[in-house]
């Protein structure tokens, strides 16, 4: 597949609390055919922790 299926964008930025529902979204994610671009981001707001993953659709050379 040359483009991210649903007309989902090359590149997406998948943010959320550090639970286990934004641990599914990126498994999602990668099972759609993504690859993780560089490493996961914390940052606390207080009383959470939230994280953000950058995924990617790999070039089809």
């Amino acid at each position: 597949m040359s483009a991210p299926p649903h007309g989902l964008p090359r590149y997406r930025l998948l943010t959320g609390p550090d639970d286990e529902t934004f641990c599914r979204r990126v498994s999602e994610a990668l099972d759609l055919g993504y690859r993780l671009h560089g490493s996961p981001a914390l940052t606390s707001t207080g009383d959470r922790v939230v994280a953000a993953q950058a995924v990617v659709w790999p070039d089809q050379d």
